[in-house]
């Protein structure tokens, strides 16, 4: 929740890529409050008022799972909601003349995007493949599993990519981009 909390300020892909890894944590757990709270907050060193935070707030994102059917797989319609934003951003500078490196970004990462759809659920967009590719590598490094050098590149760029993609956003929150030619 506190690692939440700041990572939704700073970096929205991050704080995306932490809420999936929440949504898979509560699913390891059965979706049982009582089990995240025995076997992981009471893990941590938390006052007492901030493990009662903590238990509110995992107890609301269950809640969420289940209203959504989202115990077995998906994501919360709150994730969804930020994939839905920056894909909207995506394609604002994507269609603005005023942003050419992120237009030259993502021309570079495009192959990369490609692949990765045939492979996968063409039925998303483009953003969420690269999320996707992200949380992907992200657990099979958990896991301590080899990356092929090919995979390497292609996460570094899109890495790269969203990156600047999660920038816009930060500036677009705080100060609203334009995309037109005034």
């Amino acid at each position: 929740m506190y690692i939440a909390q700041e990572l939704r300020k700073k970096n929205i892909a991050e704080y995306l890529l932490y809420m999936w890894q929440i949504e898979d944590l509560i699913r390891a757990y059965g979706c049982s409050l009582a089990r995240i709270n025995k076997e992981y907050i009471s893990k941590f060193e938390y006052t007492d008022d901030q493990k009662e935070e903590m238990i509110d707030w995992y107890g609301n994102l269950i809640r969420m799972m289940n209203l959504e059917g989202k115990r077995e797989s998906g994501h919360l319609q709150i994730n969804a909601i930020i994939i839905q934003e920056l894909n909207e951003l995506h394609n604002n500078l994507l269609q603005s003349t005023k942003f050419p490196f992120y237009n030259a970004e993502y021309y570079k990462v495009l192959p990369f995007i490609v692949e990765l759809r045939s492979k996968g659920d063409k039925d998303i967009n483009e953003i969420e493949t690269c999320m996707n590719a992200l949380y992907g590598t992200m657990m099979l490094r958990l896991q301590n599993k080899t990356i092929s050098p090919d995979t390497e590149h292609a996460i570094k760029e899109i890495s790269t990519f969203i990156g600047m993609l999660n920038d816009y956003y930060i500036k677009d929150k705080k100060e609203g981009l334009t995309f037109d030619e005034d």
